[in-house]
C-alpha cells in the first residue's frame, strides 16, 4: 500500500497478477476487481487522487468492503 494525499483517501495498493486494487479511505478498505494497471498508475500520479477515484474508479468499478 502506498500513501495518498487526498481528501478521504489514505492509501492504495495494486495486485497486478490478479488485477485487484485496494483503496483505504477514512471509512474503511475497499477492493476493486478487474482494474487495469494503467488505472492504478493514473490514480497514483494524479494531482487530485480523490477526484480521479470518484470520477473514474467509483464510476466504472464495483468495490467491496474488506475492512
Amino acid at each position: 500500500m502506498k500513501r495518498l494525499n487526498g481528501s478521504g483517501l489514505k492509501a492504495a495498493g495494486y495486485d497486478e497478477r490478479n488485477r485487484k486494487m485496494v483503496i483505504e479511505t477514512s471509512t474503511g478498505m475497499f477492493e476493486y476487481a478487474n482494474v487495469g494497471v494503467e488505472i492504478y498508475r493514473r490514480l497514483m500520479s494524479s494531482p487530485t487522487p480523490a477526484s480521479y477515484f470518484k470520477d473514474v474508479i467509483e464510476e466504472d468499478f464495483t468495490g467491496r468492503r474488506i475492512k
